[in-house]
């Protein structure tokens, strides 16, 4: 990149949804890098939410943290609407946040479906909803899905795989709606990645390691690299999609 080359993010905005750590804070930094003035928001995680704004605010970028608990919508709403009076206006929105309960389905409980229905799908729904009301054309929308929506390597991931494939379908179908508009919708579909949930060296690791083509783990900062991409002015005739980024586990 030659020093006069304009940053591809220059001038837009984005919200990144659980933006406080692992694959959300990866891609909340390299939104910002890339020039987006960026908000993110977060549960529990105060003070890593608060780490990645200095982090963006020290390289020269824009950036704040909102409390927002992705299970509940008036949270959720807030959390949009404070991004798009901050900012101007919302240009980017990715939908990050998710949990990864489960169990054998036989012996999961209620109380944790509704949790991963409401943070997983319900969250995602209503972020979208508010978001493209403040978008115009050029507006993005990502989703962060799941490689296990095309395989399920192993047990006990019923149910967080029901809430992902759910992403997968809501993907499609909104193309439809937003098509039109000018704003592209896609989802990313990470496959084993080292992060907090799924850390490599982890118990999981043992079972799916072997089965990534590419011998490893992947990095948050490389599903923030496709993310980058598809928010980015390259992406423009790309919409529908669900990208795989997995290392070739599910190839």
């Amino acid at each position: 990149m030659t020093a006069n080359h304009t940053l591809p993010l220059a001038g837009k905005t984005a919200l990144v949804t659980g933006g406080s750590r692992s694959i959300g804070a990866a891609i909340a930094r390299r939104l910002a890098a890339d020039g987006a003035a960026v908000a993110l928001t977060y549960s529990a995680s105060a003070d890593k939410a608060d780490a990645v704004v200095r982090e963006i605010e020290a390289a020269g970028g824009r950036a704040f943290a909102i409390e927002a608990d992705a299970g509940n919508p008036a949270a959720v709403r807030a959390a949009v609407a404070a991004t798009a009076e901050a900012f101007g206006g919302l240009d980017i929105l990715v939908n990050n946040a998710g949990l990864g309960l489960g169990g054998a389905i036989e012996e999961i409980a209620f109380d944790t479906y509704e949790r991963m229905i409401a943070v997983n799908v319900t969250g995602v729904f209503v972020a979208t909803q508010d978001a493209v009301r403040h978008m115009q054309a050029g507006g993005r929308v990502i989703h962060i899905g799941s490689s296990m929506t095309r395989y399920a390597a192993f047990p006990t991931a019923s149910l967080y795989t029901l809430t992902k494939g759910a992403i997968s379908g809501f993907n499609r179908s909104l193309v439809r709606d937003l098509g039109p508009k000018g704003i592209t919708v896609n989802t990313v579909h990470p496959g084993p990645t080292d992060t907090e949930m799924n850390p490599a060296g982890g118990p999981v690791s043992k079972i799916v390691g072997p089965g990534i083509a590419i011998g490893r783990y992947g990095q948050p900062d490389e599903i923030a690299n496709v993310v980058a991409f598809l928010a980015g002015p390259e992406s423009s005739f790309v919409t529908g999609a669900d990208i795989v980024a997995d290392g070739g586990f599910t190839a």
